[in-house]
């Protein structure tokens, strides 16, 4: 390709609606273009990247067993009626009405639709398991579209679905998608760690996510260094310290005038924080909710909202704490009612804890559970925090940033039993389809790549999902003998199937190094008077700051050799 010829301009400047990395960079050198608020156009460069990712992906696929196919991006309304789920997308969904007056969905997933599919044909066992996937543009009304093609509005995914007979099988299949994920990854040239995670508004069981380690990522991990434990902060569990465990105590009331905060009223009474309890009020879906943990931790908000089954949970505004009689401050589970209250499990791990009196200025000393209070759930609700110990080997838990580049998990037979996706198994017994969801965005990849893989000169393309593999660069067009020696090193290259950029532009050296190393073509080829004085080429890697002559009358051999290994 030559470079007069290609369509899109590179970008000096940072763009001033661009908020990551990734975004900058991408718009600057001509990739992508925003057409709406995240909604955008991949253009030739960024398209070949994506197809490359989209290929490895749809290779790997294949060999893990699945079979592609295509399902429609509308989505009747009534799908999402059966398997009850449209309300816990709530305003991501994107909904339409056509002339006929009849509501449709533009799928922001394919559950329903390819539940619906399966069970038109599977009848038996004999039928199962079944792997199927799609490649598709997806829709979602995302509140806060950012980060470029990190989070969008419209975007690609691969979502591959199985179906089983048993669990035995899910489990099998849920194993090799795992190495499967792994495998594009790694294929890409994407170091990735795979995490515990939170299965979202998608429900089901066992999830992990797959994370690309990037300072710039917006998800914290949390991971053991010694043994290997990790996952993403909403779903990661410690082991909580210990506190005192004395004989209980009578209850006595205090006076803590103006004292709310747990470290204030810790530091009044003279006790650690781990023999407080901390109040927290949340609002999920229409009703006050009352939170209670131990004063050295904090709430999950994620852990909680699955607790509750809740749509949506936020923190409880001053004026629904007081509606519903609270005292911000000077609150417990003591004597609360009408208020459904969740507690961590940590309210068990100690005694004669310091609560609110559920009244102005006042605390209660020696409060203890359940002598003194019941609760409606009690769970894990703990956030956990890098210094706190592993749950599995008692290590100090460490965290990194990364960004989710793939989510797989268990969602057993929750929409087979809503849609009616069932089968006949060995005895003649209907019974229904378990499933497994593992999805992969691929313009989120590709942008992730770019977050990991950056200088400040510009991207980094690991070899594999570059636009092009060689940067060709002529110098001085105006020499005759440049430009003809030039020509034919692109030509050679071209006829060898190998993937050419090739800088023919009427532009100084400066712009046009600048422009490659923007780009991050993984190898640049520089044509020159200075090298032809040589009968060389020079020939730099991206990632490297030193070059290197090679011979003109073997540069098709020797860029071969360097291709076949390219640096780390």
């Amino acid at each position: 390709m030559r470079f007069s010829r290609l369509f899109g301009k590179t970008l000096k400047e940072k763009p001033s609606e661009a908020d990551s990395i990734s975004h900058q960079l991408l718009l600057r050198a001509g990739m992508v273009q925003q057409v709406a608020t995240g909604v955008y156009s991949y253009l030739p460069l960024g398209w070949r990247a994506l197809k490359k990712i989209e290929q490895i992906i749809r290779e790997e696929m294949d060999k893990a067993g699945g079979q592609e196919l295509m399902m429609p991006t509308l989505q009747p309304f009534e799908l999402w009626e059966q398997s009850g789920r449209y309300p816990s997308f709530g305003k991501t969904l994107f909904t339409i009405t056509d002339r006929k007056e009849h509501m449709l969905v533009l799928g922001p997933t394919h559950e329903e639709v390819i539940t619906d599919l399966v069970r038109r044909f599977v009848q038996s066992y004999r039928d199962l398991p079944l792997l199927l996937y799609q490649i598709q543009n997806k829709f979602r009304d995302e509140p806060r579209s950012r980060g470029g093609l990190l989070r969008v509005r419209e975007f690609i995914m691969k979502d591959l679905y199985s179906f089983h007979a048993d669990e035995a099988s899910l489990d099998q299949t849920y194993q090799d998608m795992l190495q499967a994920y792994a495998n594009v990854y790694n294929r890409c040239g994407l170091p990735s760690v795979v995490v515990e995670a939170d299965s979202g508004a998608i429900g089901g069981k066992e999830s992990h996510e797959f994370m690309l380690i990037a300072e710039t990522g917006e998800d914290e991990i949390i991971h053991c260094p010694k043994c290997g434990y990790a996952a993403n902060v909403e779903k990661a569990q410690m082991t909580k310290p210990k506190a005192e465990t004395n004989a209980l105590l009578p209850l006595e009331e205090i006076a803590t005038p103006n004292i709310k905060t747990i470290e204030e009223v810790a530091k009044y009474v003279g006790i650690p924080t781990s023999q407080t309890l901390k109040a927290v009020f949340y609002y999920a879906d229409g009703q006050v909710v009352f939170a209670a943990i131990r004063g050295d931790l904090d709430i999950n908000e994620v852990k909680l909202k699955n607790l509750l089954k809740a749509i949506e949970l936020r923190l409880a505004t001053d004026e629904e704490v007081k509606a519903a009689g609270l005292v911000a401050g000077s609150a417990s589970p003591i004597g609360i009612k009408g208020i459904k209250v969740i507690t961590d499990d940590s309210i068990t791990m100690g005694a004669n804890f310091v609560a609110g009196a559920n009244k102005p200025d006042t605390h209660l000393k020696n409060v203890n559970y359940p002598r003194d209070f019941q609760v409606d759930l009690m769970a894990d609700i703990a956030l956990a925090h890098p210094g706190n110990s592993c749950p599995k080997c008692q290590a100090r838990l460490a965290s990194k940033h990364g960004i989710e580049v793939g989510h797989v998990f268990k969602l057993g037979t929750f929409l087979s039993e809503k849609l009616g996706a069932s089968f006949l198994d060995q005895n003649g017994t209907a019974r229904p389809i378990i499933m497994g969801c593992y999805g992969i965005g691929l313009g989120r990849l590709l942008a992730a790549a770019v977050e990991q893989n950056h200088d400040e000169k510009g991207i980094i393309w690991p070899i594999a999902i570059a636009p092009y593999h060689i940067y060709l660069c002529s110098l001085q067009t105006d020499n005759s003998e440049v430009s003809t020696a030039a020509e034919k090193v692109y030509n050679d290259l071209t006829k060898e199937h190998l993937e050419v950029l090739f800088d023919d532009r009427a532009e100084s050296p400066g712009v046009k190094f600048n422009d490659a190393d923007l780009l991050g073509i993984p190898l640049r080829l520089t044509v020159s008077p200075r090298t032809l004085q040589h009968q060389s080429v020079e020939v730099k890697w991206r990632n490297q700051k030193q070059a290197q002559l090679l011979p003109l009358d073997e540069i098709i051999s020797r860029v071969k050799a360097l291709l076949s290994q390219p640096p780390h």
